[in-house]
């Protein structure tokens, strides 16, 4: 939580959180959006943050950074805490 409790790097143009709105394999992503985004959003108010629900789709994070570099980070089953650390560290390698 304390690591999204700053301004993201200007590098970072938009982040996409893409998960199942049911299923047991997305519930740490599905707690991660309601505990995190807040805070997330409140630090970085002009960063697109795009979530996307769809049924049986796996967790993962996208990132874009500047010059249309994208990365992503499965996060398929992990609990709210490691989907933290993963995006985290997804940030913080452009």
């Amino acid at each position: 939580m304390s690591s999204f409790a700053k301004a993201l790097s200007p590098a970072v143009r938009e982040i996409r959180i893409l998960c199942c709105q049911t299923g047991a394999a997305s519930a740490g992503t599905r707690q991660f959006i309601t505990s995190h985004y807040p805070t997330l959003k409140q630090h970085n108010p002009d960063l697109p943050i795009l979530i996307r629900q769809a049924k049986g789709t796996p967790a993962r994070v996208f990132a874009r950074f500047e010059r249309g570099q994208e990365k992503h980070v499965e996060v398929e089953g992990l609990s709210s805490l490691d989907v933290a650390s993963r995006i985290s560290q997804l940030l913080s390698s452009p």
